[in-house]
């Protein structure tokens, strides 16, 4: 029975009040954490650590940013303090959350190549609201604006017509009724709420072209390194779990824990020359 769609949400969304109790995120003193997702069924309270890496492992950049902001948006910030730092960029590998519109644009405008596999789903979404949806590739869900993952997804459309089909999100109206944010967002005595983005694009088809080459599919093989880099921080270095409250704590945190990792990677690869 628990495996039934409509019996499942409800039973997520009650693991999800249970963690939430246990964990006392309601009554966090934290002003800046904020609550993002790593699955559909799983979630996580504090922040972000986005981080650039180079072929030889050594970390050139980071951004710390609240819990529930999506990885993709920060490419261009990440790409430029890494060649602040020195480093001459002709290729970037990454995950799918790097592969909107908006990466693939500014991969041209760069003159670099994009390594990151295509979702469908991903796209520019509605640049012009005010209020941003973020792409969850973790949960392969949007995230609204006050850090509530949609609760379902469906293709909405006719194939073969002029206009393209999108992939509607549905988020819980209940939580809409009474969030700080629904001014602008959601409409009063409204029965649902949903979010709509169109699947395809110019850019993406490039891309998805470019993806089934075999460039493409050996420079994705690498990509096991910045996962591998992650867990270093998080597992022997503390990096999971944050030693004080605020963004600038966090910050500080990780400016100590990259400058560690960094040093001991550097000293290990001037160890091999000799």
């Amino acid at each position: 029975v628990a495996q039934i769609p409509a019996v499942k949400e409800r039973v997520n969304v009650l693991k999800e009040i249970i963690e939430d109790y246990e964990n006392q995120w309601s009554y966090s003193d934290d002003p800046d954490a904020r609550l993002g997702h790593k699955s559909a069924d799983s979630a996580f309270f504090g922040y972000k650590t986005h981080i650039a890496m180079s072929d030889e492992r050594i970390i050139t950049a980071a951004i710390v940013t609240t819990g529930e902001k999506s990885d993709g948006q920060y490419l261009p910030e990440l790409l430029t303090k890494s060649k602040e730092a020195g480093m001459e960029v002709e290729t970037v590998l990454g995950d799918t959350a790097y592969s909107g519109k908006d990466n693939l644009e500014y991969a041209k405008l760069e003159k670099f190549q994009l390594i990151a596999k295509l979702n469908p789903s991903v796209t520019d979404g509605n640049e012009r609201r005010a209020n941003q949806f973020d792409y969850n590739k973790d949960a392969g869900m949007f995230v609204c604006p006050a850090g509530h993952l949609a609760t379902r997804k469906a293709r909405t459309g006719k194939k073969n017509q002029k206009k393209n089909q999108s992939t509607t999100y549905y988020f819980d109206i209940e939580k809409c009724k009474v969030c700080p944010m629904r001014e602008g967002c959601y409409k009063e005595g409204a029965k649902s709420k949903t979010y709509s983005v169109t699947i395809k694009s110019l850019e993406h088809e490039e891309q998805a072209a470019f993806q089934e080459t075999e460039e493409f599919k050996r420079l994705a093989k690498n990509r096991y390194k910045i996962e591998a880099k992650n867990s270093e921080l998080k597992h022997p270095h503390g990096f999971k779990t944050a030693k004080s409250a605020g963004v600038f704590g966090m910050e500080v945190q990780g400016a100590t824990t990259i400058f560690a990792v960094n040093l001991k990677r550097i000293i290990k690869l001037l160890s091999q020359k000799e």
